[in-house]
């Protein structure tokens, strides 16, 4: 049994299907890869797969045994990582998360702090979702990330910096004559609410409402930036998005300032107290450095 036939099999029950298996995960002909299931089925000596109306299915066996597939092919990619760290000089590694967008402005302010250790630290950077971001900080697969102080995980929070609330809007709504909306402007037309997974940018907006006297029931719930503007565009509703979304807004919405005392939203680095990383204690000596430092230019 070879490892070949281990990513064969697997890539067949995932996918459901020898076709879409061969064509677009393992670049291999049909016929090939048929050829290679049924020798891993001969060498474990039972049926693993078995074909329907619907696809390819599992049977019993190949239940019991993906498992273990799964698991040995793991151990093999962590004794290659393993084995390609060993014959490298020590580095230490540090990885870096940030709210989808923000990394435009606080990356290059990051990479500064670090400057002297880049030599000796292996940086890594992702963006995500704040609620998978900090998922990410409580597992170990972050180190620090720039995201809002989510209130189920039990994490270090400190405040970097404040933004506003602002309305999105299509380019040609009538309200995007105006230099400034009153939030009352809001409930006269359809509204795009922010999703619960959006958990901290939804509780904020939903206070202000309530503290304006706005009753507004939306049309439609999104948590992700780029459906949020899409719809925003196609079904010319209106919402209210944190300012910094304003970087990745395309040429069909736009956004206007709200009137009045604006709710602002707090971005925080995020990071686990338990957590020894020597980096991740240099980095933190220094975020008042980090938050004074002015802005990259364009």
């Amino acid at each position: 049994m070879e490892l070949r036939h281990l990513r064969y099999f697997i890539a067949v029950a995932e996918t459901g299907s020898l076709t879409v298996a061969a064509e677009r995960r393992l670049h291999t002909s049909q016929p090939s890869l048929s050829r290679q299931i049924r020798d891993l089925e001969d060498q474990v000596g039972v049926e693993l797969l078995s074909r329907s109306a619907r696809g390819v299915e599992l049977t019993a066996a190949g239940k019991a045994f993906i498992d273990h597939a799964r698991l040995a092919l793991n151990q093999v990619d962590a004794a290659i990582e393993a084995a390609r760290q060993a014959a490298q000089p020590y580095k230490q590694r540090f990885a870096l998360g940030f709210l989808t967008g923000q990394e435009m402005t606080w990356l290059p302010r990051a990479m500064h702090i670090l400057r002297d250790e880049l030599p000796n630290v292996d940086v890594t950077v992702s963006s995500g979702y704040s609620p998978d971001l900090a998922e990410g900080v409580a597992r170990g697969k972050l180190d620090l990330a720039f995201m809002r102080a989510e209130p189920d995980f039990d994490l270090a929070y400190q405040v970097v910096s404040q933004e506003p609330l602002v309305v999105l809007m299509p380019s040609d709504h009538v309200l995007a004559s105006r230099d400034v909306v009153s939030p009352h402007d809001l409930a006269d037309y359809p509204f795009i609410a922010m999703a619960s997974k959006a958990k901290v940018v939804r509780a904020v907006i939903d206070a202000y409402l309530e503290r304006s006297g706005i009753e507004i029931v939306p049309t439609q719930t999104v948590d992700n930036p780029a459906m949020v503007m899409s719809l925003v565009a196609s079904t010319r509703s209106l919402t209210l998005i944190p300012a910094y979304l304003e970087n990745l807004m395309p040429w069909s919405v736009v956004s206007r300032p709200l009137a009045g005392d604006v709710p602002q939203i707090d971005l925080a680095i995020g990071f686990s107290k338990a957590n020894m990383s020597p980096v991740l204690k240099l980095f933190l000596s220094r975020v008042d450095d980090l938050i004074t430092r002015p802005a990259p230019g364009p």
